[in-house]
């Protein structure tokens, strides 16, 4: 059975939809809330990045410190960060190098970036300096381009 247009009265049904007008509206405050928050989430990305890099060179310090436990002393330079996943070949050969490794799935991480970590041993800040070159790759930069550093983290 089919209502009649008075029923649909009675009922406080409507059959029309929005009209331009009110579409509109609803599309410039949806305007208006993206150009505010959009912004604020625009550099997240690489806020996270940098946040990554700073855990990963954590990690590797405590696979460094594992090391030394085991060998008396840090990877030199030429030995490089390989040194925690394959028993170096030159250089002070490690005695006591743990079957496995130090590090995680066997490889060393690349940086956020995919470039390889700066590992320099004996260091000029401590025994060893670790440092990522942040989002350009290079040596120094500032905002993401700045190198996060094992020795500036806490």
């Amino acid at each position: 059975m089919m209502k009649s247009r008075s029923a649909n009265k009675r009922t406080g049904y409507s059959e029309q939809g929005f009209t331009l007008i009110e579409l509109m509206v609803v599309l410039v405050i949806i305007g208006i809330l993206a150009g505010l928050v959009v912004p604020r989430f625009m550099d997240k990305p690489e806020e996270a990045r940098r946040t990554k890099a700073a855990i990963q060179i954590q990690s590797i310090e405590q696979a460094l410190k594992l090391y030394k436990l085991d060998n008396g002393k840090y990877p030199t330079t030429e030995q490089g960060l390989r040194a925690l996943v394959e028993p170096p070949a030159t250089g002070n050969l490690a005695k006591k190098w743990r079957t496995g490794g130090y590090l995680e799935k066997g490889t060393v991480p690349k940086d956020p970036w995919d470039n390889d970590f700066v590992y320099i041993s004996p260091g000029l800040h401590g025994d060893y300096d670790l440092s990522s070159h942040g989002a350009d790759g290079q040596a120094g930069g500032e905002g993401f381009d700045a190198d996060i550093n094992s020795w500036e983290l806490k």
